[in-house]
């Protein structure tokens, strides 16, 4: 399968591309052949339950874990490989470094190193992974600060700082590299709701400026308004895939259609919990 969907750059060649992608764990298929196009500039969403695969795939996308089978291309390159006339050849650990510095990703657990500040977590790997000078790093982390809404924290460490505002800093650790691709793992999963908000609006101020992601994503509001391809997937494979209308709105498959009621309800539930915190809140008030 390939994504049609027209691009926000109009580039015909995909940026990622994954064919036949097949990963096990002791003898557990966790992947059982995932097929996908990525186009330069698109925001693709990947839906679905736990243990579906797709956090796994997302890690094979940036090479933390390894594929059994199959093949994966980021901008032309085939990724942890080299092809000798049909042959694959494992790549070095430093090529593999190379190809995983195009690649920025953002987990659910936001990893800052605890004794670094904002700004020094920010400006670590540039200075040592890409050599860049320590004044211009600086600069470039005191930018990211401000995109992403954290101009007045530089200063801080991560213990000072909110889910939210830890979960802003990782992204801004991520752009640092100027990756041409970005990777999201559940970003908002770990956050309380009242910060997911701010995490997601510099989600979608990367989408506007033309960022291509991958996220890995439960937040249905970020994937019908953002996404440009919604892929479902269940089991390890890859059940239905289209735009936010086609597998959101009007889904086939009946796993799909299962998995969105489960969701809507989670949805309300929560949503019915919050209204009734802030009812006991005024009450007490």
């Amino acid at each position: 399968m390939t994504v049609s969907d027209s691009t926000r750059t109009g580039d015909d060649q995909p940026l990622v591309r994954a064919l036949n992608v097949m990963k096990s764990f002791h003898g557990n298929e966790v992947l059982k052949g995932i097929d996908l196009d990525v186009q330069r500039g698109q925001v693709v969403c990947l839906l679905g339950p736990s243990g579906s695969g797709k956090t796994t795939f997302l890690r094979c996308i940036n090479q933390l874990e390894s594929i059994d089978g199959g093949r994966i291309w980021v901008d032309g390159d085939l990724v942890g490989f080299r092809d000798d006339g049909g042959q694959l050849h494992h790549l070095s650990d430093k090529q593999v470094a190379a190809q995983r510095r195009e690649i920025g990703m953002v987990f659910q657990r936001f990893n800052l190193f605890p004794h670094m500040t904002a700004l020094e977590n920010i400006c670590e790997a540039p200075i040592q992974v890409r050599g860049t000078d320590k004044k211009q790093a600086r600069e470039r982390a005191l930018d990211l600060l401000r995109q992403v809404g954290l101009g007045d924290k530089p200063a801080a460490y991560p213990a000072q700082l909110s889910g939210g505002q830890q979960q802003r800093v990782a992204i801004a650790r991520a752009l640092a590299m100027d990756p041409k691709l970005m990777l999201f793992d559940e970003p908002t999963s770990a956050l309380d709701p009242e910060l997911v908000g701010d995490v997601l609006k510099v989600m979608r101020d990367l989408a506007d400026q033309g960022m291509t992601m991958i996220v890995v994503t439960h937040e249905m509001g970020f994937a019908r308004d953002v996404a440009d391809h919604v892929v479902f997937m269940d089991g390890g494979v890859v059940v239905e895939q289209g735009s936010p209308a086609d597998v959101i709105n009007n889904p086939q498959h009946e796993r799909t259609r299962s998995f969105l009621k489960r969701m809507r309800t989670e949805d309300e539930e929560a949503a019915a919990d919050a209204a009734a915190a802030d009812a006991a809140a005024d009450a007490e008030a």
